[in-house]
């Protein structure tokens, strides 16, 4: 730990908020899917208790001890969260004839049995309405774990969201899906070993669910803050807070119970302002802003405070101020940022130099457990300036296997290299042995000894730090480097989220998969008529590019009618299914196999410790 960071262990109030309201939960902890398989297991984290082993730093263990809480809790009157299901929480809000849930997981297996034990408790209660408060996957994922497509296009629930959220639900595990998914293993640490020596949590939950995600679309979209919607007797406001944690996301107060839902803008971690799976960049400057909005719209009328994560925050005053804290975290890394960025300093040497104030280091929920400052203040840093830091030395660098093998030759040969970071790993300097190791494995990647050194090296970097997605992804790397790649353990471009797709979209995925030279000296253009949309379009494909726009007059060289089945066929790469599913081509057939015979597959199990 930084010395200079305070630690007040004394401080025992999250332990008892975490407890506050608890019901029940299932024993045993264990949810499958209709094969049988385990897609979560609540008890599988039981060995986080006592103090921190000399594996885990303790302030990470004091977080996983709480996060790893499970089961029904009660909020406030009618109001009731299932946590410790998933990475996310599913809270249920009784009306006068059923219950709204809010955010049902990622799985519907995780969500239906958060469903059954609340009914477990409180009654066979019919769901009503599902609000999804963002547009990432572990908060809409498992919606048909509650109802189902039949009950909300016959009205009969409600699917309540902010403005413009099914692109980027949609769009964020398509454009970028693949790259992020394999990323997102070393994130969460999705094939570690839960133990003390592997996965202990990832500081906002404590990793994904395995099972199956799903989407249904809003019916109900929220378009302004100050929005009012009663549903079976409930009345709620609405707070629009776009660009914050997620490019669509909301908070909604309940004047008659006096709580607020403030979504995962603030939670009892310093969040991601770009994770380290990837992400496009969050905007802190409007974060810090919606919370203090929030503050002042609903401040005065709010008895609990709870979120899409982690445990609620009760009374008036401590409410308030965990809002206000949350508000000054993201403030303050946001203006620092820029005013060293103005001095000359780049991310990296800001991210170095910072100091947070000790106000804020004396609060639990201000520690970086899923986020943290160094890579935070670094993506503040790329939001303003990009990759490029001004030193024209390193515009054009050699990529990095270059690189590597110019710098292990440099420096004496890769034996010698492996020697010299032995003994940077013996005198504690883990960063740096890291880090020439790293050029020794990508200039020869089947060194044995560099390999069994960069492992060992980078368990002890996971096993020393506080957050948990920084432990996973250096303990990820150590096991891909002992046992080899592990792929992607989870994927969410679900058949369902697929099905979702519009035909622009299909368009930008088809576009952003074409092998550019390989289609350089390729001319197609294709008219494609979409019946259950009601569109039509026309394409081109030249000097390597994929085009769409509004249909218009003219030949081309075939015309494709798509109906939504061989959309998504389509959409998974299988021209043949897609054909089985009613798609036809009038015109030249050859043309449409030319353009998907240039299209390049994305690689979910491509290499990251390894060239």
């Amino acid at each position: 730990m930084p010395a200079e960071t305070i630690y007040p262990f004394d401080d025992t109030q999250d332990f008892e908020d975490v407890q506050r309201g608890f019901i029940g939960t299932i024993s045993p902890g264990q949810i499958t899917n209709a094969a049988g398989d385990v897609v979560w297991d609540c008890n599988s984290y039981d060995f986080i208790s006592g103090d921190a082993p000399d594996t885990v730093d303790p302030s990470l263990w004091r977080q996983s001890q709480l996060v790893a809480k499970h089961g029904l809790f009660e909020v406030t009157d009618g109001i009731y969260q299932v946590r410790g299901f998933d990475l996310s929480n599913i809270t249920f809000v009784e009306t006068d004839n059923g219950i709204i849930v809010i955010d049902p997981l990622i799985s519907t297996e995780t969500a239906a049995a958060a469903l059954k034990l609340y009914r477990e408790h409180r009654g066979d209660r019919t769901v009503v309405a599902v609000i999804y408060t963002h547009c990432h996957v572990d908060h809409f994922g498992g919606v048909k774990g509650v109802t189902t497509e039949e009950d909300v296009k016959a009205g009969r629930v409600q699917i309540i969201a902010p403005q413009g959220f099914m692109e980027p639900a949609i769009a964020e595990n398509l454009y970028a899906g693949t790259a992020m998914g394999r990323r997102a293993g070393y994130m969460y640490g999705a094939a570690l070993d839960r133990s003390p020596e592997g996965g202990v949590g990832a500081g906002l939950g404590q990793t994904t669910s395995t099972g199956t995600v799903t989407l249904i679309a809003p019916t109900v979209d929220i378009t302004e803050t100050g929005q009012e919607l009663t549903v079976d007797g409930v009345r709620m406001v609405f707070q629009l807070a776009p660009g914050t944690e997620a490019p669509a996301e909301m908070h909604f107060h309940f004047p008659d119970r006096r709580a607020l839902c403030i979504a995962e803008n603030a939670t009892h971690t310093l969040h991601n302002i770009l994770t380290i799976r990837g992400a496009v960049v969050r905007d802190p400057h409007m974060w810090a802003h919606y919370l203090g909005e929030a503050i002042e719209m609903f401040g005065d009328e709010t008895d609990v405070v709870f979120a899409s994560h982690h445990w609620p925050t009760w009374d008036s005053k401590r409410a308030i101020g965990f809002l206000q804290v949350q508000r000054d975290l993201y403030g303050y890394l946001h203006d620092q940022t820029l005013r060293m960025l103005n001095q000359g300093y780049t991310g990296i040497e800001i991210a170095e130099r910072i100091q947070m104030p000790p106000a804020l280091d004396k609060e639990w929920s201000t520690h970086g457990y899923y986020g943290t400052v160094s890579h935070n203040v670094k993506a503040i840093y790329q939001r303003y300036m990009g990759w490029y830091d001004g030193n024209p030395a390193r515009l054009w660098q050699h990529t990095p296997e270059e690189s590597a093998k110019r710098y292990v030759e440099f420096m004496g040969g890769a034996d010698a290299v492996v020697e010299k970071a032995r003994g940077s790993k013996e005198a504690g300097d883990l960063r740096w042995a890291a880090q020439v190791l790293d050029h020794v494995l990508f200039a020869e990647p089947d060194h044995a000894a560099a390999k069994a050194l960069q492992a060992d090296t980078l368990e002890l970097l996971g096993f020393g730090s506080e957050n948990g997605t920084w432990r996973s992804a250096y303990l990820s790397g150590a096991m891909e480097l002992r046992r080899g790649n592990f792929g992607t353990p989870t994927q969410t471009a679900s058949a369902d989220i697929m099905a979702r797709l519009s035909p622009e979209m299909f368009f930008d995925a088809v576009a952003i998969t074409v092998d550019g030279p390989r289609a350089w000296d390729l001319s197609v253009e294709l008219r494609w008529t979409f019946p259950d949309a009601g569109k039509t379009f026309r394409t081109r494909l030249g000097n390597g590019v994929f085009s769409y726009s509004n249909d218009r007059p003219g030949d081309v060289d075939a015309t494709l009618t798509v109906p939504e089945a061989a959309l998504l066929a389509l959409a998974t790469g299988d021209p043949a299914a897609a054909q089985e599913a009613g798609l036809t081509i009038d015109g030249d057939a050859s043309a449409f196999q030319t353009l998907f015979g240039v299209l390049d597959k994305p690689d979910p199990d491509f290499n990251i410790v390894l060239p």
